[in-house]
């Protein structure tokens, strides 16, 4: 959400016919459970990344339908007028509960539960969705990309490319969320303080007379922050001899060591190494070499591979719109229907496809790790009423392929939701990006690297609890309703 814009009316419509249809019936007021999951990871990845909080947050405080809203619906002659009226005064009075920004994810656990009247939670629907799936998407790539790069800094250049102004500014914030270093995108630094990066197109070089001319006179304007495009003719011939003149000519009287230059098309590998040579040659060993056009973490991994003399990365669009793999597939499912008299009615939807089959009741899901190595052996979902216990030795089970279970005795068990909303409330303090950032960086340090590897990933397992497994199965079978 940008500005505090109150987004209560981008929702699916059917959300809207719904909710008039649960106020008809006098179910609107009945506490429902929801969760958001997904259900595959990006470009066959072994984790994604959880993105997209803040701005939920956001929406869900500034939840209110204006007069034109009502205006619009009353216009479409479906709704009943006590519904408008309802509408008039409508406020999100629930429970959310969801995993920290940054927090790797995984297929099937509950990113995110909804508690609250049924209405409540239905219109939220779309809203929770778009935020958690675009910007877990582009975090998640990011991640990918930065892990690449191999400790080498990359900058986020996508915002021309977004599909939208929202996608590139939010799409900037998931990538730095990610592990980007910083952006081309001005706006984002002044909303999410994500630093802004930049110096020149190939534009500045054409409106000189000469390339030489363009490179000199952009030193001596910005002396501290050079980075210079030596692609716009001639990369080899012309380019680096004339950076070279520029920046022993303007920048090294001035003791100042610190400046780069761009590479944005060509054989990148190729031209890098002899980029390298030439700029040692002429003593600018500190001379930085930056890499731009359409990168993604597989060519990346491949120039390096090659031995490309890369200091840093700008990553566009194929990052900004995750080109390789553009959709995050996030759901929203009702789990359960709180009774009146407070137990709980677990719901579970079925398909032929298993991977659509939901887990019923409400939920919480845990992460477990390894007592001695501090590592994630695997996620835990439990009915919400279980107690775990540390000291008592815990059977993990893969859900699908049962016989494949372990038991671990030495153990650590960390609770992965937290409370955001309570009775409407947000009793959640949001960190800043650099809290999330780097809470991002240290809870993948704890995956193991045989999840993180980009080629045929180890499958991180989540699995169920004894009881919320034999729920599943017994309401599989039809014996609970």
């Amino acid at each position: 959400m940008l500005n505090n814009e109150n987004y209560t009316m981008l929702c699916d419509y059917y959300e809207l016919t719904m909710s008039n249809g649960y106020f008809r019936l006098g179910r609107g007021e009945e506490i429902t459970y929801f969760d958001v999951f997904f259900r595959s990871i990006p470009d066959g990845a072994g984790y994604a990344v959880f993105a997209g909080l803040e701005q939920i947050v956001d929406y869900i405080r500034n939840l209110r339908f204006t007069e034109e809203d009502i205006a619009l619906l009353r216009s479409k002659g479906q709704f009943d007028e006590a519904f408008l009226e309802y509408l008039r005064h409508f406020r999100f009075t629930g429970d959310i509960f969801a995993m920290k920004e940054g927090t790797p994810i995984f297929p099937g656990e509950p990113i995110i539960t909804v508690r609250a009247p049924a209405i409540q939670a239905q219109l939220i629907e779309t809203f929770l969705l778009l935020c958690v799936n675009h910007q877990s998407l582009i975090a998640t790539k990011a991640s990918r990309i930065v892990r690449a790069a191999d400790g080498r800094p990359v900058s986020e250049f996508g915002s021309r490319r977004a599909q939208g102004a929202s996608a590139a500014i939010l799409g900037a914030r998931a990538a730095y969320i990610g592990g980007c270093s910083s952006t081309a995108c001005a706006m984002v630094e002044r909303d999410f303080n994500v630093p802004a990066t930049g110096t020149m197109a190939h534009s500045w070089v054409q409106m000189f007379d000469d390339e030489y001319t363009a490179f000199r006179t952009y030193c001596e304007l910005y002396p501290e922050n050079v980075t210079l495009l030596i692609d716009t003719y001639d990369v080899l011939h012309s380019g680096v001899p004339n950076a070279i003149r520029a920046i022993k000519e303007v920048l090294l009287p001035k003791g100042i060591k610190k400046y780069a230059v761009r590479l944005d098309s060509g054989d990148i590998a190729y031209l890098s190494k002899k980029i390298r040579k030439m700029l040692d040659e002429a003593g600018l060993t500190d001379c930085k070499i930056i890499a731009t056009n359409s990168l993604d973490e597989n060519l990346i991994k491949t120039l390096l591979s090659q031995g490309a003399q890369i200091d840093a990365f700008g990553v566009g669009e194929r990052l900004i719109c995750s080109k390789s793999s553009p959709v995050f597939g996030g759901v929203y499912k009702l789990v359960a229907i709180e009774r009146a008299d407070g137990s709980i009615r677990p719901k579970i939807k079925i398909s032929e496809n298993i991977e659509k089959i939901t887990n019923p009741g409400y939920k919480k899901p845990y992460r477990i790790f390894d007592g001695e190595t501090g590592q994630a052996i695997a996620d835990y979902i439990t009915l919400a009423d279980e107690v775990l216990n540390e000291k008592e030795p815990l059977l993990l089970f893969d859900p699908v392929n049962t016989w494949k279970h372990k038991t671990v005795h030495n153990y650590k068990i960390v609770p992965l939701q937290i409370p955001v909303f309570l009775n409407g409330e947000c009793v959640y303090e949001l960190p800043d990006i650099e809290e999330i950032r780097a809470y991002c960086k240290e809870q993948l340090s704890l995956l193991w690297d045989e999840v993180k590897r980009f080629d045929n990933p180890h499958r991180y397992y989540v699995d169920l609890s004894d009881r919320l497994w034999t729920l599943k199965q017994e309401m599989l079978r039809g014996r609970v309703e």
